[in-house]
């Protein structure tokens, strides 16, 4: 499946709109990787666990995403937008990505 940011597709004509689509990740996080991330923001550098957890979950509301246009008949998703929030006392990640379902040929 085809996923741009970009409205349309270079190269590819959209037959049809099919609306809306959307997927979520809500994770949990580790008390042990807090620790670390408190340290490693303390000291400076790049927390590779709170990286690695932004990288999942991006990835699995981008395939909730996919399967929902997937399910409306699209062979593509455009327009896609992430949005990153924390939830609770910052003890909950929550990844969002949205985007137009469509069907292109070409």
């Amino acid at each position: 499946m085809l996923v741009t940011t970009t409205p349309n597709i270079e190269g590819k004509r959209i037959t049809r709109y099919l609306g809306l689509v959307s997927g979520e990740a809500i994770l949990g996080a580790n008390i042990v990787k807090d620790v670390f991330a408190s340290i490693t923001d303390i000291v400076g550098g790049r927390s590779a666990s709170y990286e690695g957890e932004l990288r999942h979950a991006k990835e699995l509301a981008i395939s909730e995403m996919e399967l929902k246009a997937q399910s409306l008949g699209g062979n593509a998703v455009i327009g896609v937008d992430l949005d990153y929030e924390t939830i609770g006392k910052g003890s909950m990640l929550m990844v969002s990505a949205s985007g137009t379902a469509v069907l292109c040929e070409g």
